[in-house]
């Protein structure tokens, strides 16, 4: 697969979220374990549905409905780890998020160290109906 580049990414995708590397994140090879990088998507989300969207959870749910992860570079405790997140699709009860963990090494090279692709399925816990036009709009994505 061709490199992805990090700088290009960041240009094109306007949210972006610092992520903390935990001591607690890395597995017996000295990398974060693989299973951890869900955890960084999910929080990434979540912060992107609430900042971007004013998602209130509590009224409208919204789940995980499939997720696929593309690995490309092991990250350490050391390196410096953005999330970056954006809607690529708004269907009728969901929609698809692509994400990924760009970043730089403790040597300063930068490097796109996984992607994401996540549909959402939303629900409005009240009435049990699909996406709310008021977080359709918001989710657009730019053209």
């Amino acid at each position: 697969m061709k490199p992805i580049d990090p700088a290009q990414l960041q240009r094109d995708i306007n949210f972006s979220l610092p992520i903390q590397v935990r001591f607690s994140d890395i597995d017996g090879y000295l990398h974060v374990n693989n299973g951890v990088y869900f955890n960084y998507f999910e929080h990434a989300r979540a912060v992107f549905l609430h900042e971007t969207c004013n998602w209130d959870v509590m009224e409208t749910g919204c789940v995980v409905g499939r997720i696929e992860i593309d690995y490309f570079r092991p990250i350490h405790l050391e390196d410096e780890v953005n999330a970056l997140v954006h809607c690529t699709k708004i269907g009728n009860s969901s929609f698809h998020l692509e994400q990924f963990l760009i970043g730089k090494t403790k040597r300063g090279a930068a490097y796109t160290f996984a992607k994401c692709v996540c549909v959402m399925v939303t629900v409005d816990m009240k009435s049990m109906s699909t996406v709310p036009e008021i977080y359709r709009a918001k989710l657009q994505p730019k053209s």
